[in-house]
């Protein structure tokens, strides 16, 4: 079974910085696209970043020039880095995974539990 952990999330003033993490675990031979998604109180989960196994990265305007997508393909794993963040950045952040390829399944979608970023004013 796959299994998706996110972890990094807090409390952090408006300015400040926050890295998060996610790690892909279980038996996966490859994995297509992962990303970052976020969900505030009351509001729809949007995108926040992409990375492509290719290695093309997409970010939403409004984290454009603060958040940095990076990833370890061989280690399955995902970065986030957070800079000068604001209120609006409050949200749960979510690790997604497209196109995972397991010994059972040859594309698979998987989603993290969520790590909760609180920026406070």
């Amino acid at each position: 079974q796959v299994q998706l952990v996110e972890s990094g999330g807090g409390l952090v003033q408006a300015g400040g910085s926050l890295r998060l993490s996610c790690a892909a675990s279980g038996s996966i031979f490859s994995i297509n696209n992962m990303g970052w998604y976020r969900q505030a109180p009351g509001k729809q989960r949007e995108l926040v970043a992409t990375y492509t196994s290719g290695g093309r990265t997409n970010y939403a305007d409004s984290v454009k020039g603060r958040f940095t997508i990076s990833r370890d393909v061989p280690k399955n794993t995902m970065y986030l880095q957070m800079n000068s963040l604001k209120p609006d950045d409050t949200a749960v952040y979510y690790c997604n995974a497209q196109g995972v390829h397991t010994p059972r399944y040859r594309s698979l979608e998987v989603w993290g539990q969520g790590t909760l970023v609180t920026v406070s004013s």
